[in-house]
């Protein structure tokens, strides 16, 4: 009673891990989670040195371009004073002319006239003008390399604005920017507003909107309000916005708003409907006249100048004021900081969670793609409708995160692959000693020569002993000389999971032969182990030794096995079927190769149809079967080569197998299902050695092909690698 007690309450020492699933969910959310943040942080960095940012602004003005043309702005009139006006009056002009321009303007009812002249002599401008309350003039601050322009003497202050602008200068020298307010006491010019925002607000103010700031000094023009840019707005770094400053919103300067000539106004050649109640705006289009022009995001296109006449600059800031206001169009947003940080995480995390989910490189490029080809389109999306969001970092933390993802990965799969190198090195020299015990008898009494009895009729452990004190067995699977296979449960797992256990009994108890065994036991499952992480291989949840027993716990795969698919049980099989068949095992065999591993028994019973996801599962792996006894289907080699008659090719039963020998084996099972004739019926050809097999069953010659040099006798022959067989059938 005593000893079934302790017999029970014994429990070897088991190495178990995690599921594969949860295990390398587990891994692969680390990696992406620790990966994602560097590259957000590391990018962002960048960023802040304003390294991006000329980037950044060149896609700015791409998709400013880029915009659907908007509808002219019907409340602004444009009385440009062109070269060919300037060739029939003379610069500057004299007050006489310009009043005679005001008085035909005045005569037609505008709202409000912007006068953007700048002369040496305007002394009399406007004088005795019935509405000269509604004409707005303009002045110049004094900078470095420029003199000052002050305001004509006979206009109050309060009807003069600055045509100062702020372009990029850092940069590109680029106007993005309207700048609303100002203060200058260094200057004759002392007014506090824009031109542009002068007269848009004048002319807002006509039809009743009044302007204020609120108390966090922002601009509210009725019920709109106008946030000024702050030093990191968008994607400008450490920005200065001095004075007051939003993003001008642009239209396309072909379609902006209605034009007419000085000298079309002058000689009557216009329609006085195109004056009433609209903003008025007068000033020369010359390039060689002050103010000149700027740079603008319109500057590249082929049709448009290099440079935009200052007229059209401050009717772009009225309009989009006035637009803005009257229209609902909408003012240019970002997001603040933080907000920009989560997204450009966001795209970073898609980078490594592609790279996990996608590992092949063709698809993991289309993929991969497709997301940069999303972010573009979401962002041109945003922008249509005035978001601007970060393209260019967003784009690079995808990028750099997944090529981070992909090169630590593949650090890590080389040092596997050293690994699974080394414990195969290992389990050669266990299988060199294995051989050599194995046809030495006369090195041991004859007693210990007995391979264990026949398993006739296999019966599970009665009682309640667990294996290995959790897994309970429910079902015998299959048994052989090389030992039992069993369903059981996993007790100690939530919902106590199916997997099964393969109970391997080495073929003689000695002691030297055990520790041999064991060394061989102990390698195979550490590369068991590394390879069940494909998923196209049983996961080896653990293994472990009991009374000189050795036990195998794999994940179990509901299914059948691919014998199930070929004749005699099946009809024969088409060209597509051995395509597809061939496709699903040739990628996991170049898996296994990879790691320098050979299969060594490639046969149908040992593929099986996921009934799950309808994928091919490659299992049992044979090199443990060195330690076991002969079975039916083994040649009398078996103890010092492993392979089945058949599919195991001359090599492999010589004792020499190599990475080649699997596709033998595999294009066996190809001829097998497209002949209806079992692999060991063929004949070899009496010259060659090679199967002859296509005199039975009429084949497309691309397939014969590849089918023949798969099975080729000597295996210099062969195909080498798996990745050779599968590029030469997608060339199909």
């Amino acid at each position: 009673m005593i000893s079934g007690l302790l017999k029970k309450l014994r429990v070897p020492f088991v190495k178990v891990q995690d599921s594969r699933e949860t295990s390398n969910n587990k891994s692969w959310l680390q990696i992406i989670l620790v990966t994602s943040v560097g590259v957000t942080v590391f990018i962002w960095g960048i960023r802040e040195l304003k390294w991006l940012q000329p980037w950044e602004l060149r896609v700015y003005d791409e998709m400013l371009r880029s915009r659907p043309a908007q509808a002219p702005d019907r409340r602004i009139l444009l009385v440009k004073i062109t070269d060919d006006d300037l060739k029939r009056e003379k610069w500057a002009l004299s007050d006489r002319t310009i009043n005679q321009l005001l008085k035909k303007i005045e005569s037609y009812q505008p709202r409000i006239v912007g006068l953007y002249l700048f002369q040496p002599e305007n002394n009399n401008l406007a004088i005795n003008f019935q509405n000269q309350d509604n004409i707005v003039s303009t002045c110049l601050f004094s900078s470095l390399g420029r003199d000052e322009i002050p305001p004509p003497p006979n206009f109050p202050i309060d009807n003069v604005g600055f045509s100062d602008v702020v372009s990029d200068n850092e940069n590109d020298q680029i106007l993005r920017r309207s700048l609303l307010f100002a203060y200058s006491t260094d200057n004759k010019c002392t007014t506090s507003f824009a031109f542009g925002a002068l007269i848009g607000i004048n002319y807002l103010e006509k039809q009743g909107i009044e302007y204020k700031f609120t108390n966090k000094k922002e601009l509210q023009l009725g019920k709109t309000l106008f946030p000024r840019l702050q030093p990191n707005s968008g994607s400008y770094q450490h920005l200065d916005t001095d004075g007051y400053q939003i993003l001008l919103n642009y239209r396309h300067p072909n379609s902006f708003a209605d034009q007419v000539t000085l000298t079309q106004v002058l000689s009557g050649q216009v329609n006085s409907s195109l004056f009433k109640d609209r903003l008025v705006i007068i000033g020369t289009t010359a390039a060689n006249l002050p103010p000149g022009g700027f740079y603008t995001p319109y500057s590249t296109l082929p049709d448009q100048p290099a440079r935009m006449p200052a007229l059209f600059i401050h009717a772009q800031i009225a309009s989009q004021l006035i637009s803005t206001v009257l229209d609902g169009r909408p003012l240019i947003w970002y997001w603040p900081d933080w907000v920009e940080f989560i997204w450009m995480w966001g795209w970073s995390l898609l980078g490594g969670i592609i790279v996990w989910r996608w590992q092949n490189p063709l698809l993991l490029l289309v993929v991969g793609g497709t997301a940069l080809l999303g972010l573009v389109g979401i962002c041109i999306g945003l922008f249509l409708q005035a978001g601007w969001v970060p393209l260019i970092p967003s784009a690079l933390t995808l990028v750099v995160s997944s090529i981070c993802v992909i090169a630590y990965t593949s650090y890590q799969n080389q040092r596997q692959t050293q690994v699974i190198i080394l414990q195969v090195e290992k389990q050669q020299e266990a299988i060199a000693q294995l051989n050599i015990l194995l046809e030495d008898k006369t090195a041991i009494p004859d007693s210990s020569l007995d391979f264990p009895a026949p398993i006739d009729s296999p019966e599970i452990k009665s009682g309640d002993l667990l294996l290995g004190g959790r897994y309970k067995m429910s079902q015998v699977l299959g048994s052989g000389g090389f030992g039992r296979t069993y369903l059981a449960q996993d007790t100690q797992r939530p919902g106590n999971p199916t997997c099964v256990v393969k109970k391997l009994m080495p073929a003689r108890q000695d002691t030297r032969f055990l520790q041999v065994a064991r060394r061989l036991f102990h390698s195979e499952a550490e590369i068991l182990e590394s390879l069940g992480k494909h998923h196209q291989i049983p996961e080896l949840l653990a293994y472990f030794e009991d009374d000189q027993e050795f036990y195998l716990i794999q994940q179990y795969i509901e299914g059948h096995t691919l014998s199930e698919e070929l004749p005699p049980v099946q009809d024969v099989q088409s060209e597509l079927f051995v395509i597809e068949m061939f496709k699903q095992v040739l990628e996991v065999l170049e898996f296994v190769h990879q790691h320098r591993v050979i299969h060594r028994d490639i046969k149908p019973t040992n593929i099986i149809r996921c009934a799950q996801d309808n994928r091919l599962v490659l299992i049992d792996f044979g090199a443990v079967k060195l330690m076991q006894p002969p079975t039916s289907d083994q040649t009398e080699l078996a103890t010092v080569a492993i392979g089945t008659r058949g599919y195991a090719p001359p090599e492999q039963f010589a004792g020499h197998p190599r990475l080649c020998s699997d596709i033998y084996a595999l294009g066996m099972i190809g001829i097998q299902a497209i002949t209806g004739i079992p692999p060991q019926e063929l004949h070899p050809d009496p010259e060659t050695g090679n199967v002859m097999w296509r005199q039975t069953v009429p084949v497309r010659e691309e397939l014969a092909v590849i089918l023949d040099k798969m099975v080729c006798y000597h295996f210099s022959d062969r195909y080498q690698s798996a990745a050779a067989v599968l590029q030469d059938l997608k060339r199909m």
